[in-house]
């Protein structure tokens, strides 16, 4: 289970959060840059700091005792689980996911970043691109993480050197371009000494850009969510004398009362003629926001169906095809018998194919995934809507989550 620490927030005029995943290899700092990170930005209360100034070796604190919460953690000196840590600045509030570095953990980088609206990839100076960092890379172009973030760490052991930081990135550009991620930002630090952390660092007078926390408070985020087509999963359908309510939350894109609307699977069209946020009547919602809504039509409407405006339709399909990473210690297996949650949705189905001619996932794998379902499913690509493309393989006897998927709607259509 994710472990959860909470640090005081310095502000409540923030107006937004960004909810963002940390990588990197073992001995890359990570914990470090996450504690610099925290302490830099006040976001660490006194009795913490002491307790950490007393368990350090050294003269100064060792930050990356702030991350470093497990015992079992503080015995490897390695990061084993997701720890989400909560920390604001007076520009934004922030849900930080620090996830664990190790090829074994692989499924719990997966978990920590697939909400992330920006990944930071950790790198060491002297090491530059490694195999770990093409796989931490990898998960992020996987899961469509709108934002990256190179930070190439221990620049004081290279002498802030401008070549080397250049070097390293166009060694990365070229593992990006491979992989499909469009853009990243790039930005040296220095963990342990707070060089482009928090403030812009006059060690490295050559680089112009912003420091780590100023790229952090920002980024622009929300914009993906809101231009992407309108999702609706119905998670309730509550029922007021001959009134029909739909509640639930809008995952992406926007609704106004007389939008035409289209409830998948069933393809029946009609109106809303009434939207509610928080108790109150609105004309307009926008993506996140839990609310529910009238239709002028009494539709045979239930909880799973879908909700769109019709526009850039959903695929409604029996074949759910994907890239996938295995999360369990027991294997996935073609022609296994699966549950496929998804959105609020949960439908029985078969594994049909895993790619690469492979005939099982292992725990922390990296593959592709078809399955053939026994009723229809409502979605989109993942690169198109993340929430509507996103699904789970649960085990049908125990209830155990078994894979993580993204679905690609792309894939050549298959015969029914």
């Amino acid at each position: 289970m994710p472990t959860t620490t909470t640090t005081p927030s310095t502000s409540t005029s923030t107006t937004d959060t960004l909810r963002l995943a940390t990588a990197g290899s073992v001995d890359d700092g990570k914990s470090t840059l996450v504690g610099r990170l925290l302490h830099d930005s006040k976001s660490v209360l006194a009795d913490q700091l002491e307790a950490v100034t007393r368990a350090s070796s050294g003269d100064v604190p060792d930050l990356a005792l702030l991350t470093d919460g497990l015992r079992a953690e503080r015995e490897q000196g390695i990061t084993i689980d997701v720890a989400y840590r909560y920390f604001a600045t007076p520009r934004r509030r922030f849900i930080l996911a620090d996830t664990p570095g190790h090829v074994q953990y692989t499924r719990n980088m997966v978990t920590g970043t697939s909400t992330a609206d920006l990944a930071v990839v950790l790198i060491d100076a002297r090491n530059g691109v490694i195999e770990q960092t093409r796989r931490h890379a990898a998960v992020a172009a996987l899961l469509r993480v709108p934002h990256l973030v190179l930070a190439v760490n221990k620049m004081d052991l290279c002498g802030y050197d401008e070549h080397r930081f250049t070097e390293i990135v166009e060694d990365f550009a070229a593992c990006a371009a491979g992989l499909g991620l469009p853009c990243f930002t790039a930005i040296p630090v220095s963990a342990l000494r707070g060089d482009n952390v928090v403030t812009r660092s006059p060690a490295m007078g050559w680089y112009e850009g912003p420091s780590l926390l100023e790229h952090l408070e920002t980024v622009p985020v929300g914009a993906d969510l809101t231009e992407a087509p309108p999702r609706f999963p119905v998670q309730y359908v509550i029922r007021h004398g001959e009134c029909r309510y739909y509640a639930g939350q809008l995952v992406s894109g926007a609704l106004r009362v007389g939008d035409p609307v289209v409830v998948h699977p069933s393809g029946r069209t009609s109106v809303i003629t009434a939207l509610d946020v928080l108790g109150t009547e609105v004309t307009t919602a926008q993506a996140g926001s839990s609310l529910t809504l009238r239709l002028a039509d009494h539709l045979d409407v239930a909880r799973g169906d879908l909700i769109s405006t019709g526009a850039q339709s959903p695929a409604v399909t029996r074949y759910l095809s994907g890239r996938a990473c295995h999360l369990a210690e027991r294997p996935l297996r073609v022609g296994q018998s699966v549950l496929v949650r998804h959105t609020t949705r949960t439908v029985r189905a078969i594994v049909r194919e895993l790619g690469d001619g492979v005939s099982e996932l292992a725990a922390n794998d990296l593959g592709r995934v078809t399955l053939r379902t026994a009723d229809p499913l409502v979605l989109d690509d993942y690169a198109d809507v993340r929430r509507t493309g996103a699904f789970l393989l649960i085990d049908p006897v125990d209830g155990a989550t078994l894979t993580a998927g993204m679905a690609q709607t792309t894939e050549p259509a298959r015969a029914a």
